[in-house]
Formats: structure tokens, C-alpha cells, sequence
């Protein structure tokens, strides 16, 4: 007698779910990999420079340059050979090279296009090919408000961070209908190595920008977004964290 396969979900309920993380060495990152360790996923940590030491059985660290699709295909690859399935993909690797236009060097711009918005695209079509044959999985983009206000110096950064918004809200049309979903974070302006240069003077300003008057915690954000990954509604949206209020058009 011919029986119907489980549902992805089911598949999903009997073991715990397993997610990979970009750019996991980085401080968002690496409090990502945590907080999903401790809600009981299994979780390969994404890295470029700097090696990640394996401290349990949950965490697969693989060695990732987003930029590179061969990379992409491997760790998608070490993910199933060790797990069988992939549920969420968590494209937070990104960078910064701040200029003005006038100043901003060609490399300048096309260094963080490749790393903030084709790199999303390469892990994201990475990752879709067991998703689409699962028909269940989340993939989760960090972006950035400054996709929204387009601060001064940034324009490489800022049109990055509003192509992955676009990138978002196009996938989740295009992958719906097989259970899949994406999203967007606006994480806020955090303490990490991007943001070390600035001085306690220009950190009360951006404090006060916000209506609570205060800055994000990583931790904060981490938990957000795992919570984020196990909602099967939601999907095409774009989650700001912060308390900034941003112009309706």
C-alpha cells in the first residue's frame, strides 16, 4: 500500500532543525550561532578569515567567501552530507568601505556590492536548491536602515542594503508557493568592529534617534531573529528592530 510522504514539517519535528549562518565569525553573527545553538538547532558557522573553533556536536563550522559560488555549493554541500536538510539560511555577512561618492574608489563600491547583495544572492540560490525540494525553509537577510535613510558617505553600502530589501520581497513571491520563506532584518546600529570607530559623543546621538533613547544589544537581535526563523507565516517582510521612525514615503 502506497503511503504519503511526511510533510516537511513533520520531517523537520522529528530531529531538530538546521540552519547556516553567514558571516558567523563577526559579532551579529557569532551571537546568531549562539542563540540558535541554545534553542536547540544544529547550526554551520560560516567563515571567511578567521577559523572557528568546534565546541559541540550542533556546530559545523565550514569556510565560506559568499562571493565565491564554489564556496556556497560546498557548505550547502557539508551541511546535507552531515544533516540531510537545510531549514534556514541566515545571509548576515557584510562589510563596510565608507567614502563619498567623489572619493570612492570603483573596488570601493564593487567590494561591498560583492559582499552585501551578490553574496546573499550566491548563498541564497545555494541553499534554495534543498529547500525547494524539502518545500519548506526560511532564509533571513540582514540589511540595514541605512537602506532607508541613506547616510552621508555610505552610498555603496546604503544601495547594497536596499538591493537586499528588493532581493527579499521578490524571492518570497517567487518561492511561496513551495513553502518557503524570506525576510529581512533592520538589526540597528550595534556595538561590532564595523561600528568601533565611533566616539561616546556620536553613540549618544544615534542613542537619541531612537524614541526609547537607547542602542541595540546583539543578544537582543539574535533572539529576534531565531524567533523570526520559526514562524511559518510570515513572509516578504521587512523587520526593523530599532526605535527610529523613518518618513512613510
Amino acid at each position: 500500500m502506497k503511503t504519503e510522504p511526511s510533510s516537511p514539517d513533520a520531517c523537520r519535528a522529528r530531529k531538530p532543525p538546521v540552519a547556516l549562518v553567514t558571516g558567523a565569525a563577526g559579532g551579529l553573527g557569532s551571537q546568531i550561532v549562539s542563540e540558535l545553538l541554545a534553542q536547540g538547532w544544529r547550526v554551520a558557522a560560516g567563515f571567511h578569515h578567521r577559523p572557528l573553533e568546534r565546541k559541540s556536536d550542533a556546530l559545523l563550522p565550514v569556510r565560506l567567501d559568499v562571493t565565491k559560488e564554489e564556496d556556497a555549493a560546498a557548505a550547502v554541500a557539508d551541511v546535507l552530507a552531515r544533516w540531510e536538510r537545510l531549514d534556514l539560511l541566515v545571509n548576515n555577512a557584510g562589510l563596510i568601505a565608507d567614502a563619498t561618492l567623489s572619493q570612492m574608489s570603483e573596488a570601493q563600491w564593487d567590494e561591498v556590492m560583492a559582499v552585501n547583495l551578490k553574496g546573499a544572492f550566491i548563498c541564497a540560490r545555494a541553499a534554495l536548491k534543498p529547500m525547494l525540494r524539502q518545500r519548506s525553509g526560511h532564509i533571513i537577510n540582514i540589511s540595514s536602515f541605512s537602506a532607508r535613510r541613506g547616510p552621508r558617505g555610505q552610498v555603496n553600502y546604503a544601495a547594497a542594503k536596499a538591493g537586499l530589501m528588493g532581493l527579499t520581497q521578490s524571492l518570497a513571491r517567487e518561492v511561496g508557493a513551495r513553502n518557503i520563506r524570506v525576510n529581512a532584518v533592520l538589526p540597528g546600529l550595534l556595538r561590532t568592529s564595523l561600528t568601533s570607530g565611533l566616539t561616546p559623543a556620536q553613540w549618544e546621538t544615534l542613542a537619541r534617534a531612537n524614541v526609547l533613547g537607547r542602542i541595540n544589544d546583539m543578544a537582543e537581535v539574535a533572539r529576534f531573529i531565531v524567533f523570526l526563523a520559526g514562524m511559518e507565516n510570515v513572509s516578504g517582510q521587512i523587520f526593523q528592530l530599532d526605535s527610529r521612525i523613518s518618513r512613510w514615503t
